[in-house]
């Protein structure tokens, strides 16, 4: 993923973002020689300050002879996507696409014991169904007796690359304006762009702290 300096985004930002509910992504493993690579859309459980990711996947998933081949991995996650039309802009009038995209480079170590399994269920029931969380014990039911038929995955995080392509590079004036464009046609997830392109925004018409 090509970052430019105006569009990265700090972990704080990154964060946050994921923060606000942003648990599903693209999981993405080498696949075998003379083939393209192995892409699984999976919920995860991102535990930034343990610098891992939890998931599961079912047993039979091709997923899991890619990683015992290369445990290298990637887990993709883009929202706030919108594509902003080239009448939209100042000339040259180039259209182009808005999105936020956070890309974790893992190293992937499969967890087949029904304890450690049972650990990472329970830990993303918690996360994904707060309102009635269910602890996972092997064997026990109801879900103790399934846990044959998955495996688990720990994904230990190498490398972040965070992106926020909002239209930084423009004037701040030409930025706000296009949050307008975004307002008026309001289809599909122009909400969420205008959202980062108001916050982009807003963190650079913001005044500058002094510094002592």
């Amino acid at each position: 993923m090509l970052i430019r300096p105006w569009d990265r985004g700090g972990e704080a930002e990154w964060r946050a973002w994921l923060a606000e509910g942003r648990d599903f992504g693209l999981l993405a493993a080498n696949g075998p020689a003379g083939q393209g690579p192995v892409l699984v859309p999976t919920h995860f459980l991102l535990d930034a300050d343990a610098g891992e990711i939890l998931l599961h996947l079912a047993a039979p998933n091709p997923v899991w002879a890619a990683l015992r081949a290369d445990p290298h991995a990637t887990l993709a996650v883009t929202d706030d996507y919108a594509y902003a039309p080239g009448y939209w802009r100042d000339e040259p009038h180039t259209p182009t696409s808005l999105y936020a995209s956070v890309h974790f480079d893992c190293t992937a170590e499969i967890v087949e014991d029904a304890a450690g399994k049972a650990e990472i269920l329970t830990r993303q029931l918690a996360r994904l169904q707060p309102e009635a969380p269910l602890g996972v014990t092997p064997g026990a039911a109801p879900f103790g007796p399934l846990l044959g038929g998955l495996r688990g995955l720990r994904l230990t995080i190498r490398e972040v690359r965070a992106k926020f392509k909002y239209d930084d590079k423009k004037p701040v004036e030409q930025q706000a304006a296009l949050a307008d464009r975004l307002a008026e046609r309001a289809t599909g997830l122009d909400a969420g762009a205008r959202t980062q392109v108001l916050r982009r925004n807003a963190l650079r018409t913001a005044p500058r702290k002094s510094p002592g």
